[in-house]
């Protein structure tokens, strides 16, 4: 009996390993977010590959507090384009925790992306400081990303409010 046992415990836990295996294939890029308001704001957007193509997308910031949600949007163009187009809603982030965690496989007008789709569009993202009045036109942070990166010129690029 204490080997059937000894057995089924053995099993049981190359069963849990096998649940807990890497969903990342090694792929990623991280951008600096830069400040685009007068709140001191820092952060980083990284960008990791997931094993079935799709991308991960991790916002991190550094000096949000409180129970506000900052809306994110991955917009077409760069961070310098007035009223880009909202490719996608992403996760907000979380004042409490300066953190927004987003699988993305769909764009807003329902079509499939990648992760290698994504850095070679020409697009850039925006954390907003609320969904909606006076907040809504404050940009706490913003990065280009994809081909946006290779179109900005060295040094800060002016910051345009969202649609």
């Amino acid at each position: 009996m204490k080997r059937l046992g000894f057995a089924l415990l053995v099993l049981v836990a190359c069963e849990e390993n096998e649940g807990t295996k890497n969903p990342f294939t090694g792929n990623e890029v991280v951008y600096t977010l830069e400040a685009g308001s007068t709140y001191d704001i820092t952060g980083t957007l990284t960008i990791k590959e997931k094993v079935d193509g799709n991308a991960f997308i991790l916002a991190e910031l550094s000096g949000t507090e409180g129970d506000l949600q900052h809306p994110v949007h991955l917009h077409l163009g760069n961070v310098s384009l007035p009223d880009a187009d909202i490719a996608a809603l992403l996760t907000p982030v979380a004042g409490s925790t300066g953190k927004s965690e987003t699988t993305l496989s769909t764009l807003a007008n329902e079509s499939a992306i990648t992760y290698a789709q994504l850095l070679s569009l020409e697009a850039c993202v925006k954390i907003h400081l609320a969904e909606s009045g006076p907040g809504r036109d404050v940009i706490l942070a913003a990065a280009n990303i994809g081909t946006s990166i290779q179109s900005a010129s060295n040094g800060r690029i002016g910051i345009a409010v969202c649609q």
